[in-house]
């Protein structure tokens, strides 16, 4: 999977206008934050899916490149000092601490658009059918949007110093948090023609590991440290946010991450080729230190 990454970052750089514009601060803040090189979870499980599913992997990378600039776009906003005014993002400050607020803003607007326009561009319309292209788009949409990571974000500022059961928590975290990861998954079995049980199976393990993912973070915030994060620490604690750490402890918290994680590799069965990096994926975010 990691030979995925390289391919990934070339194409992103590819959607970066390039020459002199009037727009080139905007440009310059929307580079920074893309080219602030995480683990690229996303688009990389979209490439694996459409493989997995018989795809060709070219043909898939302007969605897995889209996957990306949403999820950028919702780490910039997330940022925000009207959000969880966070000063640093992998490493690096963060993007409204480099370019200003209202550049960071205007830079995750821009990024949901050049997500549309890869995924509908005539290329990535000619590669895998405008069906499978509108039908992605529109899975990216919906998991990304007003019922799902943009959702979840409005309940996580909603709750935040009041008490909530974990059920809240929980929902909060399968919009905010897992839906991307389900649409990065299922975007991948879309374009590569994969049928709808097929898709099913691939949402259920994007959901495993994204609420393994997050519950693993909400360990590292209270666990770690801000130099082998590159974020800060001790946020969700500082903001008093319900967190599955602050609502259930430690040792429950590592159950569940070993529980969502069976249900994720449980999920692959559905496939008849070879799943075992997934399921090596799977098992190496469940015991990640960063």
């Amino acid at each position: 999977m990691k030979d995925y990454i390289a391919a990934i970052e070339a194409a992103i750089e590819e959607y970066i206008p390039k020459g002199e514009y009037k727009e080139q601060r905007l440009i310059d803040s929307v580079s920074y934050s893309l080219g602030l090189k995480g683990k690229r979870v996303r688009p990389t499980l979209t490439l694996v899916f459409a493989e997995l599913c018989g795809g060709d992997v070219q043909a898939a990378m302007p969605f897995a490149c889209a996957v990306e600039m949403v999820h950028t776009y919702s780490l910039i906003h997330d940022d925000l000092p009207c959000m969880d005014n966070d000063d640093f993002r992998r490493g690096k400050p963060s993007n409204h601490k480099v370019y200003g607020e209202d550049t960071a803003l205007l830079s995750g607007d821009a990024l949901q658009s050049m997500a549309y326009a890869a995924m509908l561009s005539d290329k990535a319309v000619a590669a895998v059918g405008a069906d499978r292209a509108a039908r992605a788009a529109c899975v990216l949409a919906n998991k990304s949007g007003l019922l799902g990571m943009v959702g979840g974000q409005m309940i996580d500022l909603s709750i935040e110093n009041t008490e909530v059961g974990i059920d809240t928590v929980q929902l909060m975290e399968e919009k905010k948090t897992a839906n991307l990861i389900e649409a990065a998954c299922m975007m991948g079995c879309i374009v590569a023609g994969a049928d709808d049980k097929q898709i099913k199976a691939a949402e259920r393990y994007a959901h495993g590991i994204g609420i393994a993912f997050q519950i693993v973070d909400d360990i590292l915030d209270v666990t770690s440290t801000a130099e082998e994060l590159g974020k800060p620490i001790g946020s969700d604690a500082d903001n008093e946010k319900n967190t599955y750490m602050s609502l259930l402890g430690l040792e429950r918290c590592r159950e569940l991450v070993d529980e969502y994680t069976k249900e994720a590799i449980d999920a692959l069965s559905c496939f008849d080729g070879d799943t075992s990096a997934l399921a090596e994926f799977a098992l190496s975010l469940a015991e990640r230190k960063k």
